[in-house]
């Protein structure tokens, strides 16, 4: 029983450590499956317009991606799932072993007792003692018999009860193993459908690359355009503390508490569209079609719904709105001394010096009719000149 009662507490720590990933690996499931659902609903807006573009393709590109993160944690899940297996199936085999020794133990018990009765009663073996104390010791030993014997019963019973738990717990998790190798051979030919999709959109793409390169140089005029402007707020900004006697980065006291709190809520700050699919990441990347082309930007494009609202994602100063030619309307908010940027919005509705709340509604998405309604907010966050990841401070 000791041994037993060891390794069913080892078993019980290890099952509880394996449900934890799984309940990772399971919300990261639904997560890609909720990204796909929303990147599919854009796609099929697109791909209305039966024209074939780069926004379509980098959305076929997070549908991969997404669905390969699906793929990956169900196989993640089914080696865990195996565990939980090999576990149940340990603590079966324990279980059997040690009720099959109790039982046998038990069957002792019950023949010793026949035995006893058979040579006489027990009042005439108490009636027998030399003398009171014997009679009295004999009388214990009778009664601890007895409650051995019942409590053995009673733990027989247990034991077969939790082995029948076991069993059918075995038998759940052979079949939700099953599920998830069905599920996993059904995302894997749709991961295979959207790379015949991919590969066909690329060939089709490649025939277009003078129109493609005229648009990748039309996207670097309105990143400069618009890096410069971001460039020329700060150098102002810091122009002024300078001539006010203060540090070029000085902040107000009301200044470096909102700094502090935007700091604290890296990777939890909210997204600036309610519902988004990143189509394009920060830093520089190889070109999806052309070859031998790289790609820079200064944040992330985030393609979401025709209409949609874009919202402040912190708590802040509105220090500048402007046109970029090409490339619509921007909104810059400094919180503290963290910048977050909003471009190719269809229309403001905020003004210089306006302060914000997080979540407040700044402006609306541009949707370019003439590319199958794409709708893409390109967002960046910046410390003073500094330009930052934003995936490293929205929330997943």
């Amino acid at each position: 029983m000791r041994k037993l009662a060891l390794a069913g507490i080892f078993v019980l720590f290890q099952v509880a450590a394996l449900a934890q990933s799984l309940s990772e690996l399971q919300q990261q499931k639904e997560n890609a499956a909720r990204e796909i659902e929303l990147t599919t609903r854009l796609l099929s807006q697109v791909q209305q317009k039966e024209k074939v573009s780069l926004n379509s393709l980098q959305l076929i590109n997070n549908n991969i991606k997404q669905r390969n993160t699906i793929i990956s944690n169900l196989n993640s899940e089914i080696k865990l799932y195996q565990a939980f297996i090999q576990n149940n199936t340990l603590a079966v085999e324990l279980l059997s072993a040690d009720l099959e020794k109790m039982k046998e133990e038990y069957a002792r018990l019950i023949r010793m007792t026949y035995l006893r009765r058979s040579a006489g009663s027990p009042l005439l073996f108490l009636l027998s003692a030399e003398n009171f104390n014997q009679a009295y010791r004999r009388l214990l030993y009778m009664r601890r018999y007895t409650s051995f014997r019942n409590t053995q019963a009673a733990t027989m019973k247990t034991l077969q009860l939790l082995l029948n738990e076991k069993a059918e717990n075995l038998a759940e998790l052979k079949l939700t193993r099953q599920r998830l190798l069905e599920e996993t051979r059904s995302e894997t030919q749709k991961l295979a459908q959207e790379k015949n999709i991919q590969n066909r959109e690329i060939q089709e793409l490649k025939q277009q690359q003078r129109d493609l390169r005229q648009k990748l140089e039309q996207q670097r005029r309105i990143e400069q355009q618009l890096e410069r402007e971001i460039q020329r707020l700060i150098e102002e900004e810091a122009r002024k503390n300078r001539e006010a006697g203060e540090p070029a980065y000085a902040l107000t006291p009301g200044q470096m508490l909102t700094s502090e709190n935007f700091e604290q809520n890296k990777q939890r700050l909210p997204w600036p569209v309610e519902r988004g699919v990143i189509t394009e990441r920060f830093g520089i990347h190889r070109h999806p079609v052309l070859e031998n082309v790289q790609v820079r930007n200064n944040g992330i494009n985030i393609a979401t719904e025709p209409g949609s609202k874009v919202r402040a994602v912190f708590n802040g100063e509105v220090s500048r709105v402007f046109g970029i030619t090409g490339g619509n309307s921007a909104v810059i908010i400094r919180h503290g001394n963290y910048l977050t940027v909003y471009s190719n919005l269809r229309e403001v509705t905020v003004k210089k010096g306006d302060e914000v709340s997080v979540g407040q509604t700044i402006g609306t998405v541009y949707t370019d009719v003439e590319d199958g309604d794409k709708s893409i907010l390109k967002f960046q966050i910046w410390r003073e000149n500094q330009k930052l990841n934003p995936e490293e401070w929205i929330g997943r």
